[in-house]
């Protein structure tokens, strides 16, 4: 007798779908509680000390502390109320404060100045009792729009090279511009130090039948930048006047005026995405 032929069991296999890690929640730094808490990086952040990236490394560091306690704990919640000590001085809650000038001639772009010049400081002296500071510089003699904040993480992301923040300028010139120097801008001009930048846009202003008017995109953030790629082509600067920082511009805002931002733009500047790497 033949043995009988084993069937294969009709029944579908189970399939099991592989086993994926969960992703880790997602934590909201900038979260206040209802407590009144925030983060002790945010808290720092927000007292214009530093970014809250550069926080956390004070934070491990252990040259935070807390009531009188080091805090090396990432994820440290502290209330108002809480005394928080860094390089042996309390720090001060502040909320943040975020203020557009339109800076005139003139003014030094600093804090403090030994030989006792002006300061953008003592235009807006009356705008907050919060101790602000300049993004970036603008030189004695340019003018235009420039951003005050106690937020020092914002302060971090408009300055840092990897957000690429789009500048422009109208730049006056003491003499006719020639178009293949315009081109040459373009191109990429080497600055007196060896440095290569260019510029990401350049052409002459309105009409262009005033060829000693260019307005001028960058994206660097040299000092001087400007006034430097004109004086490697032969050209100089007479009049320097910065009409666009990081989407902010100076409408409706009259040289030496100030006025605040708006939740809006606030938003829209924490939101500027790092540059993708080449």
């Amino acid at each position: 007798m033949k043995p009988k032929k084993q069937h294969k069991s009709s029944a579908k296999s189970s399939h099991k779908k592989p086993y994926r890690k969960p992703k880790p929640k997602k934590i909201n730094e900038s979260k206040v509680f209802e407590d009144g808490s925030v983060r002790l990086n945010k808290f720092l952040a927000n007292a214009g000390i530093c970014s809250r990236r550069e926080a956390d490394e004070l934070i491990k560091a252990g040259v935070v502390s807390v009531n009188g306690k080091i805090v090396t704990e990432l994820g440290t919640r502290v209330k108002p109320t809480d005394k928080v000590v860094y390089g042996g001085q309390a720090i001060n809650p502040e909320k943040p404060v975020y203020i557009l000038l339109n800076k005139p001639k003139d003014y030094i772009t600093t804090v403090d100045d030994p030989f006792k010049r002006k300061t953008v400081l003592q235009l807006i002296a009356k705008a907050c009792k919060e101790r602000v500071y300049p993004v970036g510089r603008l030189d004695r003699n340019t003018t235009g729009v420039l951003l005050l904040t106690n937020d020092g993480e914002l302060t971090k992301r408009l300055t840092h090279p990897a957000f690429d923040v789009k500048k422009i300028y109208h730049v006056t010139l003491d003499q006719n511009v020639a178009k293949s120097d315009l081109e040459r801008l373009a191109e990429g001009i080497t600055l007196d130090d060896g440095t290569k930048v260019y510029a990401d846009a350049v052409s002459y202003v309105g009409d262009g039948s005033n060829k000693k008017e260019v307005g001028l995109e960058l994206h660097t953030g040299q000092n001087r930048v400007v006034r430097r790629m004109f004086e490697a082509l032969g050209y100089k600067v007479t009049k320097l006047d910065r009409v666009m920082f990081a989407g902010l511009t100076k409408k409706n805002v009259p040289r030496g005026k100030w006025r605040f931002l708006t939740e809006k733009e606030v938003h829209f500047l924490k939101m500027i995405p790092r540059k993708k790497k080449e």
